[in-house]
């Protein structure tokens, strides 16, 4: 199934979106409903809460009081935390339960308002972010929650700042228009990237582009490059080497508009059996048939690799798994740290792929026309490498 994370500030209008995703087939788990599960009357959570904060925060009726609650936790960091410490957890568990029940080909939307704040964007396959002017959400506060200024700003400020919490998106929804504004973007979302993504994992298939489209340089890449690694360290259950290799971890090299990425194993028979699996289902398939690198110089054996791409259809992606130390592996990284720190080659090759994608369109062309190149680069870097003692 696709686990999707749904986040937004107070106010945002994530609910509404969440709403819209619930008509269209999704299967939504709120975490705040939950939240308010485990801390029923005569729960675990609710017991755990009275002896941490005293019964204060009961209402008459012995039910948690959350506006009490809030008072107390809002303006307490401290406090906050160990709040989240006691609803966390046994939201995360209850969330699993309901997560295992949905099917296999469900799109399972996570409606998380603290996703950002507790480091939960790599467990999903995507993070969408509702995106709200803070104007607008104050008003929204005091109109539907009935808040002064005064607390829904002070609300606003306890959670994840724009910045933050937008670094974490893989889609951005501005809600600032009308409700059908939001209602036409959430289905464009839905009928173009999230529907094929679910079936392209569970089908194990990657996105790849047959033509050569160059992009010009993307200031975002880095940033999404950072979202796709932390999904793959989260898949591999430790902490691997995970490296942004080829054109668009060049600054101001044009590209094609696909993020390459090499993953360190310690062998190529340890990238097979578990480890592939756990890439495919984080949204990585590994692509049919043998891959290799072109020896440098050529001559010798090739170089050895496997290769996995990215199941969502609007970010493609190569994930290149290569043994540590490895001719082929030191040789992405150099390739990429000399073209970083030699205008003049960036400039160079920078030329050659503007001409080579005017008359080699298709993927394996280009990439063949490239090949004497790439041999004189690797002569050129070796120097630089010899000179500047760089190191991997």
């Amino acid at each position: 199934m696709l686990m999707v994370g749904l986040t937004g500030g107070i106010g945002s209008g994530k609910s509404a979106v969440a709403s819209r995703l619930a008509a269209l087939g999704a299967v939504v788990i709120d975490a705040d409903r939950i939240a308010r599960e485990v801390v029923a009357p005569g729960s675990e959570g609710l017991a755990e809460i009275v002896a941490a904060f005293s019964d204060r925060v009961l209402d008459p009726q012995g039910a948690l009081d959350r506006a009490a609650l809030g008072s107390v936790v809002f303006a307490d960091e401290a406090a906050r935390r160990r709040l989240e410490a006691i609803i966390h957890p046994r939201v995360r568990a209850r969330t699993a339960e309901l997560a295992a029940a949905a099917p296999v080909d469900a799109i399972v939307i996570n409606d998380v308002p603290l996703l950002v704040e507790v480091g939960l964007a790599p467990t999903y396959h995507l993070v969408v972010v509702v995106r709200t002017a803070v104007r607008t959400r104050v008003e929204r506060l005091a109109r539907d929650r009935g808040m002064d200024r005064a607390e829904a700003e002070r609300r606003i400020a306890a959670q994840a700042d724009d910045p933050r919490r937008e670094a974490a998106a893989d889609v951005l929804l501005t809600n600032d228009g009308t409700l059908d504004e939001l209602h036409a973007a959430v289905d464009a979302l839905w009928r173009d990237r999230l529907v094929p993504y679910e079936r392209n994992v569970r089908e194990r298939r990657a996105v790849r582009p047959e033509r050569v489209v160059l992009t010009e340089p993307d200031p975002t890449w880095p940033r999404q490059y950072a979202r796709l690694a932390a999904r793959i360290r989260h898949a591999v259950g430790s902490d691997p080497r995970v490296d942004h290799i080829g054109s668009t971890a060049v600054p101001g090299l044009a590209a094609k508009d696909v993020i390459d990425i090499q993953l360190t194993v310690p062998s190529l028979a340890e990238a097979d059996g578990a480890l592939a699996e756990r890439l495919a289902d984080a949204g990585f398939p590994r692509l049919p048939g043998d891959w290799w690198d072109n020896p440098r110089p050529p001559g010798g054996p090739r170089w050895e690799k496997r290769l996995h791409g990215s199941a969502d259809p609007a970010r493609p992606a190569h994930l290149h798994l290569r043994e540590a130390g490895s001719p082929g592996w030191r040789y992405a990284l150099l390739m990429r740290d000399h073209l970083r720190a030699d205008p003049e080659q960036r400039d160079a090759y920078l030329r050659l792929k503007r001409q080579l994608a005017g008359f080699a369109p298709d993927s394996d062309t280009y990439g063949a026309d490239k090949e004497p190149w790439f041999d004189e680069e690797h002569r050129r870097a070796e120097e630089w490498a010899a000179r500047t003692a760089w190191r991997t």
